[in-house]
């Protein structure tokens, strides 16, 4: 594996994108000569048709230009409360003298400005970010307006993460309204934001988000560093900034957390972890990670505690069937057959008997026919998605055994297998029990019980040795803490959960006082005191 390392790391690719790469116009400043200024911007903008230049006049000469594409700003907040203005303003007076640009605020532009600037390389930066750009004749800065365009979709129910009681919304492809949808559950100023700009082309911004006095400042600084060293030419989704912090890039687990649910990220901040945000993608990023994380769902706090445990123990029951129902079936059939019930062993092999093909054979067909159609399912429209994943399986199926290529069994076993994935609540973790079942199949077709037993010590050694941002994976029970296995083979009630992770948030571990259990007993007390 090293030598593989090595190789993909060394292997000649695209030149990496020169720190110097503005244009020898974006170098300059601004002048005092406003017609100098806008063929400046003409050339930099050069064959985009989307860029706007407007002018406006006072006694018959050129005394302002705005500078904004016409498809990321608001035009309307542009007419209202940038050019209407300057227009009133020209109509009362014949002249404006305005000594500095941030004088304007004052004498003519009634929304608010974010910075003034005279250089030509942060003026593109902020016109291509959607603001607009507006100079005056005898000066040599701009006044950049923030006049974006809020088109954005409405908030709904996030498709992947579906709850039958608990919150409704979720994130969506703005970054402001994803912070404000945090910021509206946690009303602290505790609640810590840092910005970064990614991407050399796309210039993204991604938000870091903690809660001071709880969160590692440890891992805050780590999450600072592998976030600001990313250099790249641009970040599409939340996943692209996820593969370059992740510490084991080659494991199957996810070692970081990505959710649309707003809930989830607020939970996860008051256990002392780090929400990542980024812009244009509707989903977060939480670190660190834990192998429980992705057996827990939201849901799991909003309903009673006994039914949640019971509902975690389906999963733990079925995560393990979804990665060894299988190969248990191939190992058992092909070299211990003397472990199968009499009656099962006569069964299983009338209905093999037409089969022509090994059992570990059937096992993998079946499991990339199952793929296929699941990922058949989720690509196609809505409305003929879940027929034909449901339809193709029945009549694939049948046809198969009925032609004696497939025995029933396995029809069965992959099936149950499929539905026990459809169990874990968290999709990226699911995607790794999939693919972990195919390494399971090969041992258990070559080496039998003994390749499934290996099989097993390799996986419980993997997850045991991965960290995410130097944080166990396996925590709370490799180590071992006892404290905090209230929340891991089961969900304890809320009042019993006095204290928070130890290990993301050791610096305030309580999370609140104990004592408060329910009871009549404590009514009949607090009744008594009150009176």
């Amino acid at each position: 594996m090293k030598w593989f390392r090595k190789w993909l790391h060394t292997k000649p690719g695209y030149p990496i994108i020169p720190e110097d790469h503005l244009s020898e116009e974006e170098h300059a400043r601004l002048t005092t000569d406003l017609e100098h200024n806008e063929s400046i911007f003409k050339q930099i903008f050069q064959k985009s048709d989307d860029i706007v230049f407007r002018k406006v006049q006072m006694c018959g000469q050129n005394h302002w230009l705005i500078i904004y594409f016409e498809t990321l700003v608001d035009e309307v907040l542009i007419d209202d409360y940038v050019l209407k203005p300057m227009i009133a303003k020209s109509d009362k007076q014949d002249h404006v003298v305005i000594e500095k640009t941030d004088e304007l605020d004052d004498h003519i532009i009634s929304n608010g400005w974010t910075c003034v600037t005279s250089k030509v390389s942060e003026i593109v930066n902020q016109v291509l970010k959607g603001q607009a750009a507006v100079l005056t004749i005898g000066n040599s800065e701009a006044m950049m307006v923030k006049v974006n365009s809020k088109s954005q979709r409405s908030l709904e129910e996030p498709s992947s993460e579906p709850v039958i009681r608990g919150p409704r919304d979720g994130f969506i492809e703005n970054l402001s309204t994803n912070i404000g949808l945090i910021r509206s559950r946690l009303k602290t100023s505790r609640l810590k934001l840092e910005c970064f700009t990614i991407g050399e082309l796309t210039q993204t911004q991604v938000s870091i988000m903690h809660i001071a006095g709880i969160a590692s400042e440890t891992i805050i600084e780590e999450v600072r560093q592998r976030v600001s060293r990313i250099q790249v030419d641009g970040i599409i989704d939340s996943g692209y900034v996820e593969e370059f912090i992740e510490d084991s890039p080659y494991s199957p687990f996810p070692l970081v957390h990505s959710t649309e649910r707003p809930d989830v990220v607020v939970a996860e901040l008051l256990e002392g972890k780090i929400a990542i945000i980024v812009d244009t993608s509707p989903f977060v990023l939480v670190v660190p990670m834990t192998f429980w994380t992705g057996l827990q769902a939201s849901e799991d706090y909003y309903v009673r505690w006994p039914i949640a445990t019971f509902v975690r123990w389906i999963r733990f029951l079925f995560i393990s069937i979804a990665i060894f129902a299988p190969p248990l079936y191939v190992a058992i059939t092909t070299f211990n057959q003397e472990m199968i019930p009499t009656n099962l062993v006569l069964s299983i092999a009338s209905s093999r008997e037409p089969v022509p093909l090994p059992a570990v054979v059937e096992a993998f067909i079946m499991e990339i026919i199952f793929e296929a159609l699941r990922e058949a399912g989720i690509r196609l429209p809505k409305q003929i998605g879940q027929a034909i994943s449901i339809v193709g399986a029945l009549v694939i199926g049948q046809a198969a055994v009925l032609a004696g290529i497939i025995s029933a069994p396995v029809v069965i076993i992959v099936s149950i297998t499929g539905i026990a994935a459809f169990t874990i609540p968290r999709y990226s973790f699911g995607n790794g029990i999939r693919l972990l079942r195919f390494p399971m199949l090969f041992l258990a077709g070559t080496l039998g019980l003994y390749g499934i037993v290996l099989g097993f010590m390799a996986i419980v050694l993997h997850i045991t040795a991965l960290r995410s941002f130097g944080i166990p994976y396996f925590t709370p029970t490799a180590p071992m803490t006892f404290k905090e296995l209230k929340d891991v083979f089961i969900r304890a009630p809320i009042w019993a959960k006095t204290h928070r992770p130890l290990t993301t948030a050791s610096s305030n571990p309580v999370r609140e006082p104990a004592g408060q259990k329910p009871g009549p007993e404590n009514a009949l007390k607090g009744k008594g005191s009150s009176e």
